[in-house]
Order: structure tokens, then sequence, then C-alpha cells
């Protein structure tokens, strides 16, 4: 999302503009339509400069009107919006600057939070790759059979199951007590590839 920012590990002390750059090329397409690039047809040469951020392929702009010249309490992407456009910016209200502070002790605090929203995760699709397909999953996929057809539900499961030691299913063998060899994993992959030819 595009914004104003600071972040002291890829822009020092500079107040930036993060533009997202679908949003700005849209822009640029709907009120100009040159066909050129806009931040290299219009924004460099208004006075912007891009400051990259890492080797991610972000950056950050900085230039007159947009980030230099400016109240920091009355941001708007005006200036921005007339070099890319060539029409007056008609933003009225104020952005706020978004401030990431990467210090090691806020980057140990991000990893701590992280680790704690995603290992429980992690652990959980870790145990759905061994753990057997539950009932509900069982008879989801058996009512999915009688509708799909057992042709479609057996071309699904082959795929489904490509890689692992689960046997096919056998002509007489009903769909559901094939679908009780899947994991909990395999069962999630196989109703959703039957849910798109319900």
């Amino acid at each position: 999302m595009s914004g104003f920012a600071r972040d002291p590990k890829y822009y020092g002390d500079q107040l930036v503009y993060e533009p997202l750059e679908r949003k700005w090329a849209g822009y640029h397409a709907r009120h100009c339509g040159c066909g050129r690039d806009w931040l290299e047809a219009h924004a460099i040469p208004a006075g912007f400069t891009a400051i990259p951020r890492g080797r991610s392929g972000y950056y950050g702009l900085v230039g007159p009107g947009l980030t230099e010249g400016v109240d920091e309490e009355k941001l708007t992407a005006n200036a921005l919006w007339e070099a890319v456009t060539g029409k007056p910016g008609t933003q009225t209200w104020f952005e706020s600057v978004h401030i990431t502070c990467r210090s090691p002790e806020s980057e140990a605090a991000r990893k701590t939070e992280n680790e704690r929203i995603y290992a429980p995760r992690r652990e959980r699709a870790v145990k759905a790759k061994t753990d057997s397909a539950t009932e509900a999953q069982v008879k989801y996929l058996t009512t999915l059979a009688e509708k799909v057809g057992t042709e479609r539900f057996d071309a699904e499961f082959a795929k489904v199951i490509k890689g692992s030691d689960i046997a096919p299913r056998t002509p007489r063998q009903r769909c559901a007590t094939a679908a009780k060899r899947l994991t909990k994993a395999r069962a999630r992959k196989l109703i959703t590839a039957l849910v798109g030819h319900d």
C-alpha cells in the first residue's frame, strides 16, 4: 500500500513516500497514456529521487512538495500526482507517516511475536501431513464423489496421492474407503480439486 514512511534501516533519517507500483502505473495509464514508465518518464524528471529498499524491488521516493519542503502534519501525494498525470492533485485528506523501527530489540520482539503466532500453524501443517483424514472430510469426499462421478474422483485422487505410498482406488472399492487412506492435508487438496468440478 502506498504511503509515507520512515525506515532508518533503508532510508536513514529521510521521510519517503513508498509508492505501490501497480497503483501508480494505473493512475499514469488512465490519466496520461503516453505508454512510458511513469517513474522514468515523469517522476524523476520532475525532481523526485527513488531510494531502493534493500534488494526487494521496493523503493521510497523523495522530492519537492512530496517529502521536501512540506509540513509533515499535512502530507499528501498531490505533488507526485501532478508530475505523473499532468493534472493538479486533488487529495484533500492528510496522510500519516508509517514508522518502522528495526533496532535489534524491535527485530527480536517481532521475531518472538511471529514465532508465537506461526509456530502453532506450522505444527498443525506438519501434523496434517501425517494424521489421517477426519470423519467429516471422508463424509464430504463421499458426497463430492457422488456428485462428480467416480471417474473424476479417481483422476483427482491419483493427482493427490502422487509421490506417496497411498494406493489408488480399485474398481470395486468404495470412494469412502479410499478416502480413509488419505492424510488430512491430502484430503483437503482432494476436496479443493473436487469442489472446483462440483
